[in-house]
């Protein structure tokens, strides 16, 4: 097994049919739950977003340095700015996790009836380029 430091997932050299299934289930499950919270952080930004834009009205009737309501407008606009690209790594995450889910499928399609075969007779089976010269 290995370990990837960067995320926190542990891997395996098993690329066995069943190992394969839980892996794409595994990045699925992964994918859809940061999809979520992805969303949760676009809304705050969102929300974050109109409280700056609010408070920079309030800055701005208050009679305030004007300085203050740019730099607030400027974080209201920076933050809306960021939500939207949120938006779309959320849409893309949901997307991948839709893709793993698809090749899972297909996986399971191709190779579920060969590995009931190979998984419930007695005999061992020769390992790959067996035949091969």
């Amino acid at each position: 097994m290995t370990s990837d430091n960067t995320t926190g997932t542990v891997t395996s050299d098993d690329n066995s049919y069943k190992a394969i299934q839980a892996k794409l289930t595994k990045l699925s499950n992964a994918l859809d739950d940061k999809a979520a919270e992805l969303e949760a952080l676009q809304r705050r930004m969102k929300d974050n977003a109109k409280k700056a834009q609010d408070t920079a009205q309030a800055i701005e009737h208050a009679d305030l340095d004007p300085r203050f309501v740019e730099l607030t407008s400027a974080v209201s606009t920076a933050l809306g700015g960021a939500a939207v690209h949120i938006q779309r790594l959320t849409e893309e995450a949901a997307a991948s996790a839709s893709h793993s889910r698809v090749l899972q499928r297909s996986h399971a399609q191709f190779y579920s009836e060969l590995d009931d075969v190979r998984s419930n007779r007695p005999e061992k089976t020769p390992k790959p380029g067996f035949l091969d010269d």
